[in-house]
Formats: structure tokens, sequence, C-alpha cells
């Protein structure tokens, strides 16, 4: 039997941080789909790829900027235009390269779904592997709505989505998160008759409550209905479609109904029994904050199968903590600052506490806002919807959580990122000098309002007037 000091089950976003980390020791990798995972190839990238070109083709259709381009195609061929842009970027879901790429690092690939048979000793199609340290990194799986009827209709996940050229006239999107919402916003955007279902009575309900109108009046405006407070109860085949019975009494027809109700971490058949442990079905792996599993020796899990912030950028940021315990090192995953994300236009970015959340949390906050129109960079870019809102600890001084809508502020939500996660004073982040013209700028004005309403002993002193 063969042994390696590291093997990896599932070659997602966080096994590359792992397998990349630990040179020097005998590494395989296992997975018996695509090298890399969802995100390169059915997720993030796909559907990015796919947002970025809509918004194009929408902003080519705008009276505007109509005289800047050749002329807008009809919806239907700039969607087939964006999926064949998506394949290419995607190499066809050919992972060759990046097995490639695996194999030059010195880490071994090898094909199959593994599963612990005793401890230390993985089987992958009928040879056993041996191991030192195993990581299990086998993602998530998509949650199905039960339904009665709903087995019966043409129905998609996001993944599946994300790998088909068919456009549908109409689309039903089961879930008001951020998937359900960037898919019903790409589809919509290229013209497709789009409705969107949420149970509850916000979009990203995690998020600040002016963000979830913000997204909701986002997609309105490409046309998306929205109908929250209410769930499917009912569905069967119609036509070609579906037509769904929604507990408030209303029917929606569709062409596709597409899943987004979230998704459940992938334990199933994993043989963590012969470990000790008994996951319930769908239920995360309990992790430390060195990305140990509880109840188990020599066992690490990163990504999704965590249930802790289900990013790929979480998946990156666990990856390295394993890498870095297991070359010896002694590191500690701190969430505080992992960034979320919704990709709609504007675009929706924060990390940390909202104002409720922090109060929940026994803070006492201070908030200020400011708008994106505020800068200069909003002017040049026509881009004026959005703004910034910063959440302060008034006690200790520092920030704890912000959002922002609009002003790309995908791109620079890191450097709050970095000042909730290393308690960066008020007083410090006020020098912060941004170049100009940015959209960046637009943390000034509420950094210096929050400087002038802290307590003098925690406010800077070109504020408070200390000497």
């Amino acid at each position: 039997m063969r042994s390696f000091d590291v093997v990896i089950l599932g070659a997602g976003a966080g096994a590359k941080l792992v397998w990349n980390g630990v040179r020097g020791r005998s590494v395989a990798v296992v997975e018996p789909a695509l090298v890399g995972g969802r995100c390169p190839f059915l997720a993030c990238v796909p559907s990015k790829a796919m947002l970025r070109a809509a918004t194009a083709w929408r902003l080519a259709r705008e009276g505007r900027f109509t005289g800047l381009f050749t002329g807008a195609v009809p919806a239907r061929e700039a969607y087939s235009r964006a999926v064949a842009h998506r394949e290419r970027l995607v190499n066809g879901r050919d992972d060759g390269a990046a097995a490639a790429a695996l194999e030059r690092t010195g880490a071994e690939l090898l094909r199959g779904r593994g599963r612990v048979v005793r401890p230390g000793v993985v089987e992958v199609a009928d040879t056993e592997v041996g191991y030192r340290d195993l990581v299990l990194n086998t993602g998530s799986v998509p949650e199905v709505p039960d339904v009665p009827g709903l087995a019966e209709c043409p129905t998609w996940t996001s993944e599946q989505a994300m790998s088909t050229d068919e456009y549908p006239e109409s689309l039903l999107v089961l879930g008001g998160g951020a998937v359900g919402c960037e898919t019903a916003y790409l589809f919509a955007a290229f013209g497709c008759a789009v409705t969107l279902v949420q149970r509850g009575p916000r979009l990203i309900p995690r998020e600040e409550d002016e963000a979830s109108e913000e997204v909701a009046q986002a997609l309105e405006r490409v046309g998306v209905r929205v109908l929250r407070n209410t769930t499917p109860t009912g569905a069967r085949r119609h036509g070609g479609g579906a037509r769904v019975r929604l507990a408030d009494g209303r029917t929606v027809e569709a062409s596709r109904i597409l899943f987004a109700t979230g998704r459940r971490p992938d334990t199933s058949g994993l043989g963590l029994e012969v470990l000790g442990l008994h996951p319930e079905p769908g239920a995360p792996l309990t992790v430390d904050d060195r990305c140990r599993v509880a109840g188990a020796q020599n066992l690490w899990a990163v990504g999704d199968v965590t249930g802790v912030s289900p990013f790929t950028h979480t998946a990156h940021y666990q990856g390295r903590v394993v890498a870095a315990n297991l070359s010896g090192h002694v590191v500690r995953a701190d969430y505080r600052g992992v960034p979320r994300t919704v990709y709609t236009d504007p675009v929706l970015a924060s990390v940390g506490h909202t104002e409720a959340s922090a109060r929940a949390a026994g803070v006492d906050p201070l908030v200020a806002a400011f708008p994106v129109s505020g800068t200069v960079r909003s002017a040049i870019d026509d881009a004026r919807e959005g703004w910034v809102k910063l959440v302060a600890d008034s006690a200790r001084g520092v920030l704890v959580g912000a959002t922002a809508v609009g002003g790309r502020a995908e791109e620079w939500i890191s450097e709050v990122s970095q000042a909730v996660r290393a308690e960066l004073p008020v007083a410090t982040l006020v020098d912060t000098v941004h170049p100009f013209p940015t959209f960046s700028e637009a943390l000034e004005g509420p950094l210096w309002e929050l400087a002038s309403r802290l307590p003098r002993a925690v406010a800077p002193a070109a504020v408070s007037g200390a000497g």
C-alpha cells in the first residue's frame, strides 16, 4: 500500500492552497470530478463572466452610450455570444491544465471518490492509500426544495444554468440569496422573463435592510418580478415548462425553475464513522480555529464542508491556515474580515457586522454613511448609484463592519476587511489617503464623521482637539 504525508479528499478551491503550501511533504489529491472544483468551471468564474457580458450588453443599449458602440445585437444573440465567451473561459470544463499544474508541484492526483476504510487509510477506486494527515475538501451540494410535483418539472441547479447554452424564455428562481439574485439578474438582463420567489420579507437577509432593498431595486430595474413572503407549495408540468403554485395563492409559469435555496455540506459516503464521527446528513463538520475537525486526530477540513462563511475566498483562507499548521506553524483562522459580495449591478459588498448584528452582539454602534455620488469618480463613470455605511464600536473606537453598494465596492472592500480584522483604530484610518479619482474616496467622509463622534478618549487628536 502506498502512503502519503497528506491526502486531500477533493481538489476544490481550498485544496490548491494546501498542496501548494506543504512543499517537502508527499501529497495525494483525490478528486472524482474537476480539479479546481465548482468555482472555475461551474460557479464563480462562469457566472461572473456572464454577468460582465450582460452588463456590457445593457450599456450598449442605453441611449447615452449607444453611439460609442457599433450596435447592440438582439438579446438572444447577445446571450449566445456570452455563452461562447464563458465556454472559452472555462476551457469547455476540461481540467487537464489544472491537473497538470497540480502534478508539477509534486503532488499526485488520484481520480475517484475517496472513503476512509480505517484510521490512516482511504480507499480510492478499489485501491487503498495510507495517510498521516487527511484534509476534507468535499464541498457542498444543492438543496432541492421538497415541493410536490417539482421533480416532474424542468429544473436547473445554478451549476446547470452556468453550463448550458439553453436560453429560457422565462425562468422562476427559488431563493433570494446571493446565487438567486445574481442568476435572476443575469437572465433578466439578457431579456428573459424572470420571477424570483423569496420566503422572507427581504433578499440577502443577512445584510443591512437598505442593502437588501437596493438589490431588490436592481433586479426590478432589469425586469425581475420579485415576490416576497411566499413559498412554492406545488408544481406540475405545463406545456414545455412548469406551473408553480405559491403559498399566497398566486401561480407562476416558467420554462425553467432554478434552485437557489442553499447548499448543504457534502459528507456522505466518506466513511467518517470509522473515525468516530457521525455527522447528520447535510450538517457541517465542526472545526476549531486551526481547521482541525473536532473529535478526530489528524483530520482537517476546509471550504463549504465546514459550513463557515461559504465563499471561495473563505476556502482559500482556510487552505492557507491548514497548510501552515501542517508545516509546523500554529496559525488560527479569524473570520471577522471575510467579505461578502453579490455581483448584481450595482454590486453589494460587505464585511463584519451590520448595525443590527452589532447591537445583537452587545456592541453600541456608531454609524456613518456616504453616497457614491459624492465621489468625482462617480461622475466620470456615470455611476451615481450606491453608498457606503460604516459601523464602529463606540467604546473601542474601531470599525466592526461595513456595507457598500455600487462604486466597484468589491475591489476596495478588503481595505475595510483589513481594518475590521486588525481592529485598526478609527484614529488611524482617518489618515488613509486614497488615490484621486477613485470610488474608495467614499470611505473618507464617514471615517471623519465617526472620528468626530467618538468619545474623546478614542477620537483622533486632530478631531478631538487633544494636544
